[in-house]
């Protein structure tokens, strides 16, 4: 198999949830909300696959940091959402599940680099 971060769980698992919360803030008129909200989401996965092209394993755990702290970003966010009512709380609930297994698999992930560094 050949050796990409599309092949990446934790990749894969973020496009989803981008498509989630694009369709969600389809026709959210609150244009600074939805912009930090989309971009935070868009981070988790661009920060993924760039630090796997990074060339290096310090450099690749850095970017999987900055992507595990866009996950919490964006369910933070999702409190937000659901407040101002752009989201209902069972939607919220199944983003932050989603949110919570891609930040799961960004720290077995790391564990794993780690370990090989070792």
């Amino acid at each position: 198999m050949e050796r990409s971060f599309e092949n990446l769980f934790i990749w894969q698992e973020s496009r989803v949830l981008i498509r989630t919360i694009y369709k969600m803030m389809e026709t959210c008129r609150d244009f600074g909300f939805k912009d930090q909200f989309q971009r935070a989401a868009v981070s988790i996965m661009n920060n993924i696959a760039e630090g796997f092209e990074s060339g290096s394993d310090a450099k690749f755990m850095s970017f999987l940091n900055i992507s595990r702290g866009s996950c919490g970003e964006v369910r933070s966010m999702l409190y937000l959402c659901e407040d101002l009512g752009y989201c209902t709380k069972d939607e919220r609930e199944k983003l932050q599940t989603q949110l919570r297994k891609i930040t799961s698999g960004i720290f077995k992930l790391s564990d794993s680099i780690s370990k090989k560094d070792s």
